[in-house]
């Protein structure tokens, strides 16, 4: 076990032995001056982006990033969220390598099919809880969640209940960002940009109990959230609602845990009305919480489940759909399917997919995570900052974590200029090489599963002194 963490293996070792980078070497001020002239960054106001230039990654390996100028970085975000494994594996890179030699492509359509799409499917169903035995393939979990929409709506058309088209999602969710999975996700901002909008989907609150819970207990809060749910299915009419769609704990929204309360009652919720519940599980699958899956650590069993990143740990783009079997024999004796992808199924990201959860599995990568270093992450964060005037609460489980800055932890009052804080300490942890991620006034963390307890406190102490420098800088101390 110890070798499996302490000594990972790593492809830019061998690459530079070879003869350095992949790419000719350019000054950090070139690499810049090419991004701005030619790269429109994802969620980026570029014209602020390319006055004080990108920070340029040049390699990684293990929990680490180097930049171009040299500096080490210790990656608390995986990526975005997705380096399950850590960087620079070697048998992933070398799978990949003998997949791309043998077949390094052909399509899953025309009653076709291949041994690495195959071989992932059976490994999927045995590492997944019971009852999901086939998977759809895509390229993102984005691509995912449009794949959603089109199973719930295939499915009630193919049992006879054409009409239960309104599928149900919760505002500050998190779903993708095409039409389709930003049209799920209920953040306003994304709205506002995109006027165009997948029809019959409605929005109901989050489970944010720090934020909107008032005077009520975690627990109260909880159900209250939970039936908001009931009451719109009321209000639309069952007969008229196919599905809810949720994160089991939101990511991109700010890493909100619901109350303990509250999935247990989505679920029965679901099952009375006839419902489909459908887990949006990118983010928390493949190990994060210390669950293979996060809807496990909740106690929920969800009829689909979104998958990507944790896949393939980020080393190829690839996502999925798990279907229940009651869903899926629906699907299969309901006639064609006209939804893919060109990708779908791709056998390279297959072959890496395979060898990455081989590598979750066997190298008991995710009971170190629920047994060891999630405990020992969860405690030393929550000592680290538990007299920090600004951190009003810590949320999260296994090597996932939420904290809150708060104006006043007694009243839990947040600030009006929230934002503007979060990213205020997100520069410090630039600064001090740390990735830790802002959302509003949440500072975020989710290290790659493979991290040993030394990095943990490497990452614990910079986000505290992080931490600390932007409550100085607020006058909080």
């Amino acid at each position: 076990m110890s070798n499996l963490f302490e000594n990972r293996p790593a492809i830019h070792a061998e690459a530079h032995k070879a003869g350095g980078s992949v790419f000719a070497a350019r000054s950090t001020q070139e690499w810049q001056q090419l991004d701005a002239a030619h790269h429109l960054h994802p969620f980026s106001d570029m014209g602020s982006l390319n006055k004080v230039g990108s920070r340029v990654i040049t390699r990684a390996e293990g929990v680490y990033l180097w930049d171009s100028d040299g500096n080490k970085i210790i990656d608390g975000m995986a990526g975005l969220w997705c380096v399950n494994v850590g960087y620079g594996r070697k048998e992933l890179a070398e799978v990949a390598y003998k997949q791309m030699l043998e077949l390094p492509y052909y399509n899953t359509f025309f009653k076709t099919t291949h041994p690495p799409v195959i071989e992932l499917s059976k490994l999927l169903s045995e590492v997944t809880p019971g009852g999901f035995e086939h998977f759809f393939y895509c390229n993102s979990g984005s691509e995912g969640n449009d794949t959603v929409l089109r199973i719930v709506h295939q499915y009630w058309a193919a049992v006879g209940q054409p009409k239960k088209r309104y599928i149900i999602s919760r505002k500050n969710g998190y779903h993708g960002s095409t039409i389709a999975g930003a049209s799920l996700g209920g953040m306003d901002y994304m709205h506002e940009q995109m006027p165009s909008q997948v029809s019959n989907i409605v929005h109901i609150s989050q489970p944010y109990w720090f934020g909107d819970g008032g005077d009520l207990s975690p627990a109260e809060f909880g159900l209250k959230c939970a039936r908001e749910l009931e009451a719109k299915i009321l209000e639309l009419g069952a007969e008229n609602v196919g599905a809810f769609i949720g994160e089991p704990f939101q990511g991109a929204g700010g890493v909100i845990f619901p109350p303990e309360s509250y999935w247990p009652e989505i679920q029965r919720i679901c099952r009375q009305y006839d419902v489909l519940l459908c887990a949006d599980e990118v983010i928390g699958g493949f190990g994060r919480t210390g669950e293979w899956f996060a809807h496990q650590h909740f106690g929920f069993e969800p009829d689909t489940m979104t998958l990507a990143k944790g896949l393939t740990s980020g080393y190829i783009p690839m996502g999925a759909v798990a279907i229940r079997k009651k869903v899926a024999d629906a699907l299969i004796a309901g006639g064609d399917f006209n939804h893919g992808l060109t990708y779908s199924g791709h056998p390279v990201a297959a072959a890496v997919a395979v060898a990455n959860i081989k590598i979750l599995r066997e190298g008991g990568v995710i009971e170190r995570v629920k047994n060891e270093t999630g405990p020992y992450f969860q405690k030393a964060l929550r000592e680290a900052l538990a007299a920090s005037p600004l951190v009003g609460e810590i949320a999260g489980a296994g090597l996932v974590a939420g904290m809150q800055l708060t104006e006043d932890k007694a009243s839990r009052k947040r600030f009006a200029n929230g934002g503007e804080i979060g990213l205020k300490c997100r520069d410090y942890c630039f600064k001090n090489n740390l990735i830790m991620r802002a959302t509003g006034d949440r500072m975020l963390l989710s290290p790659p599963l493979v991290i040993n307890k030394h990095e943990i406190d490497e990452v614990v102490e910079k986000a505290a002194h992080c931490i600390g420098l932007t409550a100085r800088d607020l006058g909080m101390v």
